[in-house]
C-alpha cells in the first residue's frame, strides 16, 4: 500500500491518501478514494428532500475537529462526477467553505448513470 496526494478539480487543500493497488492484471479495479472539488460534483437529486440541519451542524463540528471520516460515494462517468449520497456531509463541507471533499469514486457507464437517475 502506498501513499500519495492527488489533486482533482483545482482543489487547493490536499490530503495524503492511501490507496491499495493490485499487481494482478486479472483483478477488477475497485473504487478509489480521492479529494474532489465540491464544484466538480454534480448533484442531480440534490433537492428531493431537505437535509436535517441538526445533523449538518453535528457533521460540521466533527469535520472541523477530526476531519471527514467516511467519504461520500461518487460515480465518475466520462470524467464527470455525480453524487447521489452523502447529502449531509456534502452540505457540511459547503457551509464550512471547504473546497474539496473526500470521495469514494467508482467509474461507471452512461447506462449506470441512467439507472441512478430513475
Amino acid at each position: 500500500m502506498g501513499s500519495f496526494v492527488m489533486k482533482i478539480g483545482g482543489a487547493s487543500r490536499l490530503r495524503n491518501l492511501s490507496i491499495s493497488a493490485s499487481s494482478n492484471g486479472n483483478e477488477k479495479t475497485g473504487p478509489l478514494i480521492l479529494e474532489v472539488a465540491l464544484d466538480k460534483i454534480r448533484r442531480p437529486l440534490m433537492r428531493t428532500r431537505a437535509n436535517d440541519p441538526i445533523k449538518v451542524q453535528y457533521l460540521m463540528d466533527s469535520i472541523q475537529q477530526i476531519g471527514l471520516q467516511v467519504p461520500i460515494d461518487v460515480l465518475e462517468v466520462d470524467g464527470v462526477y455525480y453524487g447521489f449520497s452523502g447529502c449531509h456531509r456534502y452540505e457540511a463541507h459547503q457551509r464550512l467553505g471547504l473546497p474539496t471533499i473526500r470521495c469514494k469514486v467508482r467509474r461507471g457507464t452512461k447506462e449506470t448513470l441512467r439507472h441512478h437517475l430513475r
